[in-house]
């Protein structure tokens, strides 16, 4: 008999309210997959404990307390209910000696995320790939932000949304969607300013060339990736080779000590790409454990090449906070990372082997979806004192005013996939949401970040009001939402469309529909419609209005939303009929096409200036 307390669930109800069963097949390999017997136990790690401030909860014993600042405190009977937030080890105390083999990570968390009573702005939504100027070496990058952002917060907006500018893994041909990263922990070198880097002047007449190479790729709409870090890694290559290790070693050491080891692992998982190639899980086996003897032996050989992944992340690092200076960044965390990439090297350990996260079979998708994501096991999760969310968070979090947690249902259960097994074939697994909530919340608090849960899809019972207890703000969206604006809640962001959905333009024109058929797919009339007349009616708009006009009344509605933050696509901006991604397809275009106008026709287009002031005017006169 399966032993329950795995979190593997014997069924779930479907997006249509039907009540799907679980193979006991597939429930025992996900078992398995935990690296566990279905018929026992699981194993309950007592290496960490979460509380919330002000608890006093019974101990086992008496105890000696090292908090987090290295001081000390002795307990006994109940928890201390005035100990600070933060990271703390609890050791337990035999016959008066201090036991080290029994410790335990103590936790104390706060009751809620950061949010700002006062809170209330409003921003632009981009993928900052796709937002190029004269500048840019066929890619947006971190000082094209700056501008921008500089620019909308000069009219009025608090906030830029940005799709995740996490590190890929490095291979010969990069994964062009932002949710595949190869960690969630370290930025992606593809958006270097390279002109601006600290020491470029160094380079002489050699960036003159590199950079007429690279703006010569801003010619076509369609983002070659590979052809802009070619260039930009010769770049940065050659300025290694002039500075070395002498430049800015103190900062860089500061960065270093922020980050923890986090980062030396990373920058000599960059460097054995080099020597082995880029998916981990074909190196020789003696450097498949990043803390092995071998791993640090290479990593002492080549202690050029890591310290030179770490001044790159360094690199990253300053003209992220410079652009963080123009506006307040909302940075985006994806579920998950690539099974081949850094992350999954780094926490194998605490991966379920062969596993995958995706959704089960729905109405829009009916043999699901596979994300071939490897997810965490729960009860490794909390063995490890959930250190790899702990590292993920405050990377998520660097320099950011804001957190997008991309399906944050995730916290809360994940649909797992058995090894070369289909959709159809997976079933839910439970997650520690108590611990998993706790820590964000401590994190957020440290960071001063506000927090926004993707709560999109189907929703447990029970998610939103845990969301909303943690003062976490959800999400509501126009095209999908049954309330409207002025009726969200007002813990929220509010939204017309998102990446993954069609464009203003796009729905009013009819162009959306012309997409599909393009394609060969037939495209969904009804919601198409429903969708075109939820905008028409809310907004007050004639069926027959142009364009200019659905554009500025869509401004105007969001504007007016309850939502404490809203943003707008900035291709609902620019009027545009291409939305960055069509889920369900493996178009080359998805994530690879530049915006339609350059940053510097942007902030010169009045049909933008018009319809960020529509949205300015609306939001100042909302109660």
């Amino acid at each position: 008999m399966i032993h329950d307390g795995w979190g593997v669930a014997a069924g779930y109800e479907d997006a249509l309210g039907r009540w799907t069963e679980v193979a006991e097949g597939s429930r025992r390999a996900l078992i398995e997959a935990m690296g566990g017997d279905p018929e026992e136990t699981p194993p309950d790690p007592w290496d960490v404990w979460v509380v919330r401030q002000g608890a006093s909860e019974p101990l086992m014993g008496p105890v000696l307390l090292v908090l987090e600042d290295g001081s000390e405190r002795h307990a006994e009977g109940l928890l201390p209910a005035d100990l600070p937030l933060g990271y703390h080890d609890l050791h337990p105390v035999r016959d008066g000696d201090v036991r080290e083999d029994g410790s335990t990570r103590l936790i104390v968390t706060p009751d809620a995320c950061h949010l700002a009573d006062d809170l209330r702005t409003w921003g632009v939504a981009l993928q900052l790939y796709a937002l190029r100027s004269a500048h840019s070496w066929g890619v947006g990058d971190l000082a094209d932000l700056a501008t921008f952002g500089g620019w909308v917060a000069g009219r009025g907006a608090g906030v830029a949304l940005i799709n995740p500018i996490d590190a890929p893994r490095p291979a010969e041909r990069l994964d062009p969607s932002p949710y595949f990263p190869g960690t969630r922990r370290f930025r992606d070198p593809l958006y270097l300013r390279i002109e601006q880097l600290e020491g470029a002047e160094l380079l002489g007449d050699h960036l003159g060339a590199l950079s007429r190479a690279g703006r010569s790729l801003n010619g076509r709409r369609e983002i070659d990736r590979d052809a802009v870090m070619r260039l930009k890694w010769a770049a940065l290559e050659a300025l290694w080779s002039r500075a070395g290790h002498g430049a800015f070693a103190n900062e860089v050491e500061e960065f270093a000590t922020y980050v923890g080891p986090a980062l030396d692992r990373f920058a000599t998982y960059n460097a054995l790409v080099e020597r082995f190639g880029d998916d981990w899980r074909a190196w020789p086996a003696a450097y498949h454990a990043p803390d092995s003897a071998d791993v640090a032996a290479f990593a002492s050989e080549e202690a050029d090449r890591v310290a030179f992944h770490r001044w790159v992340q360094w690199q990253l690092d300053r003209q992220l906070h410079r652009a963080s200076r123009s506006i307040g960044l909302m940075r985006d965390l994806p579920v998950g990372f690539d099974p081949a990439g850094f992350d999954a090297w780094d926490f194998a350990d605490s991966l379920a082997s062969g596993v995958s996260v995706g959704a089960p079979p729905d109405e829009l998708g009916p043999e699901g979806q596979d994300w071939q994501l490897p997810p965490f096991i729960p009860w490794k999760l909390r063995a490890a004192g959930f250190a790899p969310w702990v590292e993920t968070l405050r990377g998520a979090l660097r320099h950011a005013a804001a957190l997008r947690i991309d399906h944050v249902l995730g916290l809360f259960r994940q649909f797992w996939i058995p090894p070369g097994a289909t959709p159809a074939e997976g079933g839910y697994v439970r997650f520690p949401t108590r611990e998993l909530l706790g820590v964000l919340s401590l994190e957020s608090q440290r960071a001063q970040a506000y927090i926004v849960g993707e709560d999109l899809g189907t929703v447990g019972e029970g998610v939103r009001e845990e969301l909303a207890a943690h003062r976490m703000l959800r999400y509501q969206v126009l095209w999908l939402d049954e309330d409207a604006p002025e009726h969200w809640a007002p813990d929220s962001l509010g939204a017309l469309t998102t990446h993954d959905l069609p464009t203003v333009a796009g729905v009013w024109t009819g162009a959306e529909a012309v997409v599909y058929r393009d394609l060969g797919r037939e495209p969904d009339e009804p919601f198409l419609a429903r969708v075109r007349g939820r905008l028409s009616d809310r907004a007050g708009l004639d069926p027959d209005a142009p364009l200019e006009e659905a554009a500025l009344a869509a401004h105007r509605l969001l504007g007016g939303a309850r939502s404490r933050v809203v943003v707008t696509q900035v291709e609902d901006l620019l009027g545009v009929t291409d939305r960055p991604n069509i889920p369900g397809t493996s178009l080359p275009r998805n994530w690879t096409l530049a915006l339609a106008e350059p940053l510097e026709a942007i902030t010169e287009d009045p049909a933008v200036t018009h319809r960020l002031s529509a949205l300015d005017d609306a939001r100042g006169g909302a109660a």
